[in-house]
């Protein structure tokens, strides 16, 4: 069994252009342990690409893309060749679903979110509309022109398409201006948290409930990692929602993210991952398994996912 596996920052999606240390620092987490998982897979060979600017991965083909490269060719060619694509990229810009289409369309199977449960939840005003529709606590999302006049603040701004905490901002008051792109939420107080999703057959099994390491700075959030596993669900509660969420949306199959906010009246769904997260760096000293193994098509039974998830910090 032959996986292509794309990583997009690590990739040279980002080649043409400079290459932030920290977003080549948490796409190397990323990869690498995605490959870690993959050895561990018998018969299972791996290519990718790697930017010429940073050491190839050992031990699988990869390929270098230079300047002048484009990336996206070579992955089209290394799609067509593999049974299996297993990619992480951004939401925004429409990365990751032009890659999971393009995956797709060369006759790979994704491993992730169909193209359409990628397309709706890359944006934040679309996802809140259908968790609300199916009656999901999660904030109301407006574009600056349509927030209610006499709403109050405090309120959080993002790129409809963001990924992460990327140009998320808290805002005491109501924002005078915001890029044409940006909506905007009532700020919503709580414990930082997301849960590390598998969907599978239009189900969900939660596999980790983690807390999120966020800080706030001169109004900017940042993300600081987050402790996978860390948070209990003896009640049932996050795997309730997860399964919720996975019937809202069609298509979120294998594992993806869901960013909430614990409440004393429950969790409130923030945004939809449609794709893995930062928490996979740590979810198999998590679980105490490797989790491409409760994964179709590596899935044989053999292991299940444990009632108890131990707590592992993650630093990008």
């Amino acid at each position: 069994m032959r996986v292509f596996l794309c990583e997009f920052v690590t990739a040279g999606g980002l080649r043409g252009e400079p290459l932030p240390a920290s977003l080549a620092r948490e796409g190397r987490m990323m990869r690498d342990a995605m490959l870690v998982d993959l050895r561990d897979i018998p018969g299972v060979s791996v290519a990718t690409t790697v930017d010429d600017r940073l050491p190839a991965p050992d031990g699988v083909d990869a390929r270098p893309i230079a300047a002048g490269d484009d990336p996206w060719t070579l992955w089209r060619a290394m799609a067509a060749a593999a049974d299996i694509a297993w990619i992480v990229a951004p939401e925004t810009d429409g990365a990751l679903f032009s890659l999971a289409t393009l995956c797709a369309d060369a006759g790979a199977l994704v491993l992730g979110p169909t193209p359409s449960a990628i397309a709706l939840t890359t944006s934040k005003r679309e996802t809140a509309r259908r968790l609300a529709e199916a009656r999901i606590a999660t904030p109301e999302t407006y574009p600056l022109g349509a927030l209610p006049k006499g709403l109050a603040g405090p309120f959080v701004s993002k790129p409809d398409d963001g990924a992460g905490c990327d140009d998320t901002r808290l805002w005491e008051e109501r924002p005078f201006a915001l890029p044409g792109d940006h909506v905007v939420q009532p700020y919503v107080h709580g414990v930082a948290a997301s849960l590390t999703v598998l969907g599978v057959g239009g189900g969900a099994r939660l596999l980790a409930a983690n807390r999120q390491h966020v800080t706030l700075d001169d109004g900017a959030f940042a993300f600081e990692g987050l402790a996978v596993g860390a948070l209990s669900d003896a009640d049932g509660e996050l795997a309730e929602l997860a399964d919720a969420v996975a019937a809202a949306i069609p298509g979120l199959e294998g594992l993806f993210g869901i960013d909430v906010v614990l409440t004393p009246d429950g969790p409130v769904v923030i945004e939809v991952n449609p794709r893995m997260t930062t928490a996979y760096v740590g979810l198999r000293r998590s679980l105490g398994l490797n989790p491409l193994r409760l994964l179709p098509p590596f899935a044989d039974g053999s292991v299940a996912a444990p009632e108890r998830t131990l707590a592992v910090e993650v630093r990008p």
